[in-house]
């Protein structure tokens, strides 16, 4: 499991358009996205750096950790 953390992601919207990022890149993966601590962790076989692509490229920056 990945944790993002994606600073720009500040409300519903946001969380809304990020999971449709992540599903669109792996509709396998499973997410939770937590808008209050700007965060989304997610359990996919992409690697984080595809991840990371896929939710950038979607509008919003993000860097990750292995949790």
């Amino acid at each position: 499991m990945y944790e993002f953390d994606i600073p720009n992601m500040t409300c519903g919207h946001c969380a809304g358009t990020v999971k449709k990022a992540i599903e669109r890149a792996d509709p396998t993966a499973s997410s939770i996205i937590d808008v209050g601590n700007k965060k989304a962790k997610v359990e996919t076989s992409l690697s984080p750096e595809a991840m990371t692509a896929a939710i950038s490229e979607a509008g919003y920056p993000s860097t990750y950790k292995i949790v």
